[in-house]
């Protein structure tokens, strides 16, 4: 019994691992793809790209099997959120949490929390607008042009910067979490594996958080 939960709570984490790993997958082309608008150029070659994205039968594939990631690593984490929480409902006379983990690794439930209600509006902003309305389709508009509108209000700005400030400090336990929890642990190269997911959680969310800010300001037009 105890090694069929054992063997249960094993398997719930190898689906974050592995979920975990294609999410910081997607950040990157998701991200190096929103950041030609940092070119400046009204919007033209981000323009391109987002087209052959949103046309392109691989991609468009693979945004189902994104929504599925999504979907079973937010799953999991709630799961494994709360069985850690009922695990500790008797725990030690004397805990010292900080000693042991960052804040942050002890409330990845939290800051997932967040992001999900960041990704929901996101999801609002220019998904849905993209693919369920002839708003972008039809040539009254392109997506930079609701970029630009979307941030052109400072409260939705402010909401995704703390969203991105969320995000990296999910990312910097999450991506070295992966890793481990997919066992690729080694003495010589995981320490390179911390420092690379520092970087990645630090420029990935920065650019994430910058590009509403420079839309807001005017900086990008």
């Amino acid at each position: 019994m105890a090694k069929g939960m054992f063997s249960y709570s094993i398997g719930k984490k190898l689906i974050m691992g592995l979920t975990g790993m294609f999410l910081i997958l997607f950040l990157i082309v998701h991200c190096g793809i929103n950041s030609l608008i940092f070119l400046n150029d009204g919007g033209e070659t981000f323009n391109r790209a987002a087209e052959f994205m949103s046309h392109n039968w691989l991609m468009r594939t693979l945004e189902v099997g994104l929504f599925l990631g999504f979907i079973l690593h937010i799953i999991q984490s709630l799961i494994l959120t709360l069985e850690n929480k009922k695990a500790r409902k008797i725990g030690y006379a004397v805990s010292n949490a900080n000693a042991n983990s960052k804040w942050y690794s002890r409330s990845m439930g939290l800051l997932g929390t967040l992001i999900l209600i960041f990704l929901i509006l996101h999801l609002r902003h220019f998904w849905v607008v993209s693919r369920f309305t002839d708003h972008i389709s039809s040539g009254e508009e392109t997506l930079y042009d609701e970029m630009k509108e979307v941030f052109a209000n400072p409260i939705v700005v402010i909401i995704y910067v703390l969203a991105q400030i969320s995000l990296a400090y999910h990312l910097m336990h999450g991506f070295q979490s992966a890793f481990q929890t997919l066992g690729l642990n080694h003495k010589k190269y995981t320490p390179i594996i911390k420092k690379i997911g520092t970087i990645y959680a630090i420029i990935i969310p920065l650019l994430f958080a910058l590009m509403p800010i420079v839309m807001y300001l005017g900086i990008v037009k």
